[in-house]
């Protein structure tokens, strides 16, 4: 059984703002097995420590969103590989709460890779550093093995403490570096921080975001400052974020104060460039009206030059530079593409050219990224996977991943795999007749040994 102490110590640790305990905290309230439940207290506590980038407490609150209704939050919630790999960091510093967290996580293997070894480690070296609920769940671990058919929940569930102990004040996370917590957290920077992989893009995004701050802070002062463009090159393969983090940079931009709106007018060339003579210039111009105060984003900028010397893109591209000038202050471009085409595209043209010298580059996703995201779309649909399916999927992504060409599609690819498994359990389950929630949620190997 977990002591009151123990509850106790987790609620102080808290109140000083780990972030670890902090989430232990919010996922206790919401699920009401160790505590009283409090699912307002604990949705608002997970939130939190979202905005200040705990990757334990975005998994969570992934799953809780997508299964409203469900309080067996800690059983279902699939923890990415980057959470893990955050609490891992924490760990190396010293954070009992993510050894005890990552701990029971690794024993039970229901939501990460089973590794009981590894479990009691982690276990054994929270209890030697003080923390009293890893001593408690180190006892009720050997009771249950003592004892496998009893309901661990029955050994480890606590007579509910007192409602206010259920109730800290938080501050929010201390200045831990395994946390991605911003200097002066947004939602728009939160949001950046919550998205997987992409690390050398939330890098560059910050960097841009600290540049342009500073600059501002020193006109306030009264104080030079260098000439800042707000327009964006995003280089790289078909679905790596690139639209997604655009969006993004336009939250950064009006939190800033630079754009009134913040907003995302997103195009490519069939959006800008018409057919016939006179209407191209009208037709681009009536897009980046749309946009005045927000950000024009041009998907695959360089087919604006494809057509020939006789081609209307031209006029296009012209109509975009002039408006660029004329409404500097209330209009941000940003153009993506592949990285060659959309280098040699601005390179061509010196209007481009002296306009556009931030680029940020898109890497490919890596395998277990890739899983990632397809745990991500897990949680989002409301589905569950055995074991053995989900090491088929991650062969399968391996194997298309070791034939990839440029036109790899990442994270398409990845959400067109689920959709493709989703219909194959559809098919499976339809000749079974009437089935269970249990199997109407459970993604099979047969399903994926079938795509």
């Amino acid at each position: 059984m977990i002591r009151k102490e123990s509850v106790e110590q987790l609620w102080q640790a808290g109140r000083n703002g780990d972030p670890f305990a902090l989430t232990m905290m919010g996922l206790w309230l919401y699920e009401g097995k160790i505590v009283r439940q409090d699912q307002q207290n604990g949705l608002s506590i997970l939130q939190e420590m979202n905005q200040h980038g705990v990757l334990w407490a975005y998994d969570l609150l992934l799953y809780i969103n997508s299964s409203p209704g469900d309080d067996d939050v800690s059983d279902h919630a699939i923890v990415s590989g980057q959470a893990t790999q955050q609490m891992g960091q924490a760990i190396e510093n010293g954070n009992v709460f993510a050894m005890t967290a990552l701990g029971e996580l690794y024993y039970w293997g229901k939501t990460v890779p089973q590794n009981r070894q590894v479990a009691w480690q982690f276990l054994e070296r929270a209890s030697s550093a003080g923390c009293l609920m890893a001593k408690d769940l180190i006892q009720a671990l050997l009771e249950y093995e003592q004892s496998p058919t009893t309901n661990f929940d029955n050994v480890f569930r606590k007579d509910e403490v007192m409602k206010e102990n259920c109730n800290p004040q938080t501050t929010g996370p201390t200045n831990d570096p395994s946390t991605k917590q911003p200097n002066n957290p947004s939602d728009a920077m939160a949001e950046l921080n919550s998205l997987i992989g992409l690390e050398r893009v939330k890098k560059e995004v910050m960097s841009l975001r600290n540049f342009v701050t500073v600059q501002r802070q020193r006109e306030q002062q009264g104080l030079r400052t260098m000439s800042v463009s707000y327009h964006c090159v995003f280089s790289g393969s078909p679905g790596t974020g690139k639209t997604t983090v655009a969006r993004i940079v336009a939250g950064i931009y009006r939190d800033l104060g630079i754009l009134k709106k913040g907003h995302l007018v997103e195009v490519q060339r069939s959006d800008l460039v018409a057919e016939y003579i006179g209407q191209t210039a009208p037709k681009t111009n009536a897009k980046i009206d749309e946009a005045l105060d927000g950000v024009l984003f041009i998907d695959e900028a360089y087919t604006l030059a494809n057509g020939g010397p006789i081609d209307f893109g031209l006029e296009a591209i012209n109509t975009l530079l002039k408006r660029m000038e004329d409404d500097r202050d209330r209009l941000v471009v940003i153009l993506a593409g592949y990285s060659d085409e959309i280098k040699q595209f601005i390179n061509s043209n010196p209007g481009l050219e002296s306009r556009f010298n931030r680029y940020i580059h898109f890497d490919d996703y890596t395998d277990l990224e890739l899983m990632d995201i397809f745990c991500y779309n897990l949680n989002k649909g409301q589905y569950r996977i055995t074991e053995e399916a989900l090491l088929q999927v991650y062969r399968i992504i391996n194997e298309k991943l070791a034939q990839k060409d440029a036109r790899f599609g990442n994270a398409r690819y990845i959400r067109n795999l689920f959709e493709k498994i989703v219909q194959k359990q559809s098919d499976r389950l339809a000749s079974l007749g009437e089935v269970s929630k249990e199997q109407l949620t459970m993604i099979t190997e047969d399903d994926v040994s079938l795509s």
